[in-house]
């Protein structure tokens, strides 16, 4: 929402500056996201004029200018190429220093041809006041010589961009945000000036409306002998300003009416009706040519503005192409309805198409100013276009109800945090707009264009958010006595643990949309929760997987030459279920670059995958030497065969699941190269137990261990680490660890077997082992090894 300080006045009567305005909407709630004054774009252009125009010695298509800056100097010589220059113009002169508006150049002295030119004469399209670019601007003839071209154009106007929240539906116009300034104490909010206008018999075209739940009400009246000319220079600056492009009389009163006092309208040519018009339901397949030039189908769950002929409105969002003024029109209708916020919105995100009348309507305008704007409308057009009005046809009844709201001026203190007397918090409320009946409690009548007034509480806000919410004293929460107990959770404290253990191994923290694509979740079998009315396609399902947002957020990094690529992201995953936290894993690329020690790059490979979950996974406290490895989850769809697995507590207890991911999903996702990935689903992780009695203090054994190797001929199906966990656990008062050293299959070795080598370690407590103690471990390890298949190798 635009406005312009000067527009701003027209509504509220003070002394106040543009930085005044600026610094009470921030105060109450209405946040400014840019202020910029047209007036600088202009700095260092002034209106100039032309005494001579000689021909250019050294160009035929150039002209000596000498010009009258107006500053009491003597003439400038001016280089130009315009074929309209000539002695006695007045136009606009751009001096050293000047920035053109239309490229950003810096206007310098500098020769042209052997001619020394000390700025430049300007065009329209230079100055972004217009297309035309065949001259230099021609201004009249008593244009003051010398005045800043700024000042000329009125253009000192600073506009005021400001973010309007969606409950605030009242401050969709200048006057609205006027209503609150002077709440606030900026200024007086001036009375609207509502022209009393009867007009003489009924309107030529009828009106009605046959949807009363999505057009309760269709006020309008028709204009006779209207000029549609231009509309005054005043009116077109301040649309202009705040970006709105001036088109006729008729269309810019419409238009200006709607961000003056946030109600949008209508503006009929009659000649282009055919027999009554009426507020309907659409029929299923109906088509309407808006005024942007395209065409829409429409269904029967949109309210359209229809005659006898067809389609000519869609209802509260864009008027049709066909119907529209022109400079011919002379017989005008206008349109004052008051249409379903819910009906606009869902028609609007149906069609896709937005519009300023639409931002309006879905919010919900004022269903008591259908009368005074009919009024406002009527007398703006014919104090411009002119005209014979009839009198006013009012279809339907708008949905305008009394509503009350029971407050209580202590909730000021205990929901707003500040004591506010009563009496300023009744100046507060009378000055929005709310009626005051005090009693126990009080009676808080809300005005009508006030449709997001529910309960009490939005009382509170609307007096805390006047008297300033930086009135608010600091008030620090209470504190028990002793120490204080940790206010993070388990769950928080284990991603804390995991971020910093990822982190510290290499890996560049990624943070992703939690939703997805259709096509993006469909390799994960798609979500199990979509979004109906999503911002856009793009993030429309609830992602059932981290991954799809690291593997687009690898192929940017590939498209902009990233060679190693190592990424990570603790999210939440969404399934039927519930949402799981999970740390997701990505490695695509080298994991080492070439070098002259090593030769060629090195990929990341499933061992590199399995190496990053298993730290990760000790980092956060799980048993990793009682985990299983077992085949990948869903292996064919996200993980390829034969190059991933899963790390269990247990068949089903799933920890997490590395690997290298399916090349089918890579291409789908524009990732080249093997891309290696790890999920680890945190909610699985055991939870630490409680913590008892002081563990007591680390006493190193006092004899030394004793290694002893094992080569087994095993089963080439048997994972090796089933074999050491199993070997870990044929004698657990000896035998203190347990690891694969040597893998080995060939020459040798029976076919369908393999050669794994495990080194035992084991740890004597009183006293050293004896030979027959050794023996009889080692026959543990053996008889342990033989049930999985595995035997001693001779």
């Amino acid at each position: 929402m635009k406005i312009t300080l000067d527009w701003l006045r027209d509504h509220l009567d003070g002394t106040f500056t543009v930085d005044d305005v600026v610094a009470t909407l921030n105060r109450i709630g209405h946040e400014v996201e840019g202020v910029e004054n047209p007036a600088e774009r202009f700095a260092g252009f002034r209106v100039a004029k032309v005494l001579t125009a000689e021909k250019h010695p050294q160009a035929d298509k150039l002209q000596v200018l000498t010009v009258d800056a107006g500053d009491g100097g003597p003439p400038l010589t001016i280089v130009c190429g315009a074929p309209n220059a000539r002695a006695g113009l007045v136009g606009v002169l751009g001096l050293p220093g000047a920035v053109v508006p239309a490229n950003g150049m810096a206007l310098k002295v500098a020769a042209v041809r052997g001619v020394e030119s000390n700025g430049m004469m300007c065009s329209v399209r230079e100055l972004e006041l217009g297309d035309e670019h065949d001259g230099i601007i021609e201004l009249p003839a008593d244009a003051p010589v010398g005045t800043p071209f700024a000042d000329y154009q009125q253009a000192n106007d600073p506009v005021i961009d400001i973010s309007i929240t969606p409950n605030r539906q009242d401050c969709m116009g200048v006057r609205g945000l006027a209503r609150d300034l002077a709440a606030a104490g900026l200024g007086t909010l001036k009375p609207l000036d509502v022209p009393v206008i009867e007009g003489a018999g009924a309107p030529a075209t009828e009106i009605a409306t046959h949807d009363p739940e999505g057009c309760p009400a269709f006020y309008g009246r028709t204009i006779s002998g209207v000029t549609n000319g231009a509309a005054p220079d005043w009116m077109r600056r301040r649309l202009e300003a705040i970006g709105q492009r001036s088109i006729s009389a008729l269309v810019d009163i419409s238009n200006y009416v709607m961000f003056d006092l946030g109600r949008p309208s209508h503006i009929y040519d009659r000649a282009k009706l055919t027999g009554a018009l009426a507020a309907r339901r659409a029929k299923d397949g109906e088509t309407v040519t808006a005024l942007n030039g395209k065409d829409y189908v429409l269904s029967d769950r949109m309210t359209v503005i229809a005659d006898d002929a067809g389609v000519h409105d869609i209802a509260g969002i864009m008027g049709g192409e066909h119907s529209g003024c022109g400079e011919a029109t002379t017989d005008i209708l206008i349109e004052i309805a008051y249409f379903a916020p819910e009906r606009i919105a869902l028609t609007g995100q149906a069609l896709g198409l937005t519009s300023d009348a639409r931002s309006r309507f879905e919010r919900g305008v004022d269903p008591a100013f259908l009368d005074d704007a009919t009024a406002i409308v009527t007398g703006h057009i014919l104090a411009i276009c002119g005209g014979t009005p009839s009198a006013v046809t009012r279809a339907g009844t708008p949905p305008v109800e009394a509503r009350t709201i029971a407050y209580d001026p202590a909730l000021a203190e205990t929901l707003g945090g500040i004591a506010i007397p009563a009496a300023r918090q009744r100046e507060i409320l009378e000055a929005l707009g709310f009626g005051v009946t005090e009693g126990a409690p009080w009676q808080v009548a809300v005005p009508s264009w006030r449709r997001d007034m529910d309960g009490a509480a939005d009382v509170v806000e609307e007096v805390t958010r006047i008297h300033g919410f930086d009135a608010i004293p600091s008030t620090p929460l209470p504190r028990a006595d002793g120490v204080a107990r940790p206010t993070a959770t388990p769950g928080q404290l284990l991603e804390r643990r995991l971020r910093r253990a990822a982190a510290a191994a290499g890996y560049h923290e990624a943070v992703t949309w939690s939703f997805v694509s259709e096509r993006e979740a469909a390799p994960f079998g798609g979500g199990a929760w979509s979004l109906a009315n999503p911002i856009s396609e793009d993030l429309k399902v609830m992602r059932p997987s981290l991954l799809p947002g690291l593997l687009s957020a690898a192929a940017r990094n590939q498209n902009r030459g990233a060679e190693s690529i190592r990424l990570f992201e603790i999210g939440r995953r969404y399934l039927a279920d519930a949402e799981h936290p999970t740390l997701a894993l990505l490695m695509a690329g080298d994991k080492r670059a070439r070098s002259w020690q090593a030769g060629k790059a090195a990929p990341f490979d499933a061992f590199d995958a399995k190496a990053a979950a298993l730290a990760l996974l000790d980092a956060a406290g799980a048993p990793t030497d009682r985990l299983q490895v077992m085949e990948a989850v869903s292996e064919g769809a996200i993980w390829h065969p034969g190059q991933s697995a899963t790390l269990r507590l247990g068949p089903k207890a799933v920890l997490a699941e590395f690997g290298a991911l399916h090349p089918v999903l890579t291409r789908h996702f524009d990732v080249d190269g093997p891309v290696m990935a790890v999920q680890i689903f945190m909610d699985a992780i055991p939870a630490k137990r409680a913590s008892g009695p002081a563990r007591p203090a680390y006493a190193p054994p006092a004899l030394q261990s004793v290694r002893r190797d094992f080569a087994f001929l095993a089963p080439e199906t048997l994972a090796a680490a089933d074999l050491v966990r199993t070997i870990r656990g044929a004698d657990k008062a000896a035998i203190v660890d347990a690891r694969l050293f040597d893998r080995f299959a060939g020459q040798g070795v029976p076919e369908g077997q393999v050669s794994l080598a495990v080194e035992v370690e084991l740890q004597p407590q009183d006293k050293s082992f004896t030979d027959a103690e050794l023996k009889a471990i080692a026959d543990k390890v053996v008889a342990a090894a033989a049930k999985l298949g595995a035997t001693l190798r001779g």
